[in-house]
C-alpha cells in the first residue's frame, strides 16, 4: 500500500502532456549501423569534465565549455591549454563576432560575451531561463535556442537533468530568440518546441536550422519569422528531418557548407509513454539505477541544406554516447560530449585553403555556430 502510494501520489516536478510519438526507426537505411566513429582519439581535459561544444577560433585555437563553467582554449592538437574564462554557469553554443568577442549561450548565466582578454559581461537584459546554442547573423544579430521556459539548469541539477524533465514533460515550450546588440531588443522568433537545442544559419543567412529534440526533428525556420508558432503550419516553417533516431543536439556548419548534427542519446521506452502522462509520472518517482537504459551509440551526421544525408558515424560501443555534435577544423572531426572527461576526434578529409580561411575569420556565413 505505501509503495503504491509513492508511486501513485508523490509530488514530481513535471506536468506531462500526451502527444503521438513516431516509432522509433532504429539504426536502418541512411542511418545503417556502421563503426566509423570508433576508435576516436582523445584529448585529455586534466580534469574538466563536458566540453558539449567546440569551435575553431579566428586565432586558429578550439574552444569549449565545460561543466565546471570554465572556456577552455587550446591547440588543435590539444596542446597549450588554458583557461579562457569562467562564466560562472554552464557554457553551452559559443559563437565569434565580428570585434573578436566570444559570444556564449550559458545554460545558467544566459547570454554572455567574453572579451578577448577573457573578460565575461552580460549582453543587455537577454537572460533567459535556460539557453542551448548561438549562431550570428551577418548584420551582428543573435539568435539563440532556449531550450525550455519550464525547467532551469540552475533550479533542476543541471544541463542534463533540465532536459530530461523537459522531454518528459512534452509542453514545449523551448523557443528561437534574437538578440540585437545595437538596440538591446530581445525579439521570439518562434515558439513551440519540445527542446529546443541547436542552431545554424543557413548559407545565404535568410533561414535557420533548429533541432528539437524532444521531438527528433530538424526545422528550418524563416530568420524574419515573428513569434511563429511551429506548432501550426506556417510556409515559414518546415521540418527538414523528422522521426530520427536519437534525441538531435548541436547544429555546426563545416566551412564547405555541409551542416553537422549530433545525436545527445539514444531513443527509449519514452515512445511507448507518449499518450500515457500518467506514466511519466510514475517513472520519475523510481530511482534512477532502475531505469531501463538503451544501448549506448556514438553517432553524429552530416547534411546538406536540402535535407540530403551526407555522412553518418557511428560508435556502436558507445565510448561516448552523448555525442552531442561535430566541429571540422583543418583535417581534423572533434566530436563535442556532455559528460566525458577528454574532446575526441577522428581524422577528416583535410579542407581547402579558402574554406579554412572562411572558417577561421568569423565568417557567420561558414562559422560552426551552435551545440
Amino acid at each position: 500500500m505505501i509503495l503504491a502510494s509513492y508511486l501513485g501520489l508523490w509530488p514530481v516536478p513535471i506536468d506531462p502532456v500526451g502527444w503521438d510519438a513516431p516509432s522509433a526507426p532504429g539504426y536502418t537505411g541512411e542511418h545503417a549501423a556502421n563503426s566509423k566513429l570508433a576508435g576516436a582519439q582523445r584529448i585529455e581535459l586534466h580534469g574538466e569534465v563536458g566540453p558539449e561544444h567546440v569551435l575553431a577560433g579566428p586565432d586558429g585555437k578550439l574552444y569549449t565549455g565545460v561543466r565546471s563553467g570554465n572556456i577552455l582554449r587550446m591547440n588543435p592538437d590539444g596542446s597549450g591549454q588554458e583557461v579562457f574564462a569562467a562564466t560562472g554557469g554552464r557554457p553551452l553554443g559559443m559563437a565569434f563576432a565580428a570585434d573578436g568577442s566570444l559570444v556564449v549561450a550559458d545554460g545558467v548565466k544566459g547570454l554572455l560575451s567574453v572579451a578577448p582578454g577573457g573578460q565575461v559581461s552580460a549582453l543587455g537584459d537577454a537572460q533567459a531561463r535556460f539557453l542551448n546554442a548561438v549562431a550570428i547573423g551577418a548584420g551582428g544579430k543573435i539568435y539563440v535556442t532556449e531550450s525550455s521556459t519550464r525547467f532551469t539548469p540552475a533550479r533542476h541539477g543541471g544541463t542534463v537533468e533540465a532536459a530530461m524533465l523537459d522531454v518528459m514533460e512534452q509542453s514545449a515550450t523551448g523557443r528561437v530568440l534574437e538578440y540585437d546588440p545595437a538596440t538591446k531588443a530581445l525579439r521570439e522568433v518562434a515558439t513551440g518546441f519540445s527542446l529546443a537545442n541547436g542552431i545554424a544559419l543557413s548559407a545565404d543567412g535568410a533561414s535557420l536550422f533548429v533541432s528539437e529534440s524532444g521531438r527528433y526533428r530538424v526545422w528550418k525556420i524563416a530568420i524574419d519569422a515573428d513569434q511563429l508558432d511551429v506548432g501550426k503550419q506556417s510556409a515559414q516553417a518546415r521540418i527538414v528531418f523528422d522521426n530520427l533516431p536519437g534525441y538531435p543536439d548541436n547544429l555546426t556548419r563545416a566551412p564547405d557548407g555541409t551542416l553537422w548534427l549530433g545525436f545527445g542519446g539514444q531513443r527509449n521506452d519514452l515512445d511507448q509513454m507518449a499518450r500515457r502522462p500518467f506514466l511519466r509520472r510514475v517513472v520519475l518517482r523510481i530511482p534512477r539505477f532502475l531505469w531501463a537504459a538503451p544501448k549506448a551509440v556514438g553517432h553524429v551526421m552530416a547534411f546538406s541544406e536540402d535535407g540530403k544525408v551526407l555522412d553518418d558515424l557511428q560508435d556502436p560501443a558507445g565510448a561516448s554516447p552523448l555525442t552531442t555534435g561535430a566541429t571540422v577544423s583543418a583535417a581534423r572531426l572533434y566530436i563535442h560530449n556532455a559528460d566525458g572527461g577528454a574532446l575526441g576526434w577522428i581524422a577528416h578529409p583535410p579542407l581547402a585553403a579558402d574554406a579554412l580561411t572562411g572558417v577561421l575569420s568569423g565568417n557567420p556565413r561558414s562559422e560552426a555556430a551552435a551545440p
